[in-house]
């Protein structure tokens, strides 16, 4: 049953066009793929890092487990944050996900 829905997909064998239809198909997946989906996430991340790379201190940020704070201190791979009044917390800087989220303190 399973063998036989295989071949009613692969098209009429005797049509020399069969096989070039389908690789116009997996290229114009691929091509959606990419624009809707690869494209962006790359370009979000390109951004986030843009961010992380310029920020400085007193900048709000949110960590990726949801932790927001105001910049104190910043080194070479981490950062410490004030999340409260006297309460700092150290992050690496890969952890923080946004940087001035709606640029108010």
């Amino acid at each position: 049953m399973i063998s036989s829905t295989f071949f009613l997909m692969a098209g009429n064998p005797q049509d020399p066009n069969a096989g070039i239809i389908n690789l116009v198909f997996l290229g114009a997946i691929f091509l959606v793929f990419y624009f809707f989906i690869i494209r962006p996430q790359s370009k979000a991340q390109k951004e986030i890092k843009e961010k992380v790379e310029n920020m400085k201190k007193g900048d709000k940020i949110v960590t990726s487990s949801g932790i927001i704070g105001v910049l104190h201190t910043i080194d070479d791979d981490s950062v410490l944050v004030e999340v409260g009044s006297n309460v700092k917390i150290r992050f690496l800087k890969s952890a923080i996900s946004d940087v001035n989220p709606n640029k108010s303190k």
